[in-house]
């Protein structure tokens, strides 16, 4: 099996402070930046943000600095 199959994952449950057990999570696009889109993962019960993940884009040889 290759590792490329397991380079990207998305969590559907995260352990939430607030309710103090594993919850289900909505992912909401928060930042859309230079290296990648940054995700905030909150809780479906109380709303609170539990974690937050950055997709990093591939390189297409350009720079824009």
């Amino acid at each position: 099996m290759r590792h490329e199959n397991y380079r990207d994952f998305d969590a559907t449950e995260l352990f939430c402070p607030q309710c103090r057990r594993a919850v289900k999570v909505r992912k909401r696009l928060l930042l859309i930046l230079p290296e990648g889109d940054k995700y905030d993962y909150t809780c479906t019960h109380c709303g609170s943000s539990i974690g937050d993940k950055l997709d990093r884009r591939p390189k297409t040889g350009y720079d824009f600095e």
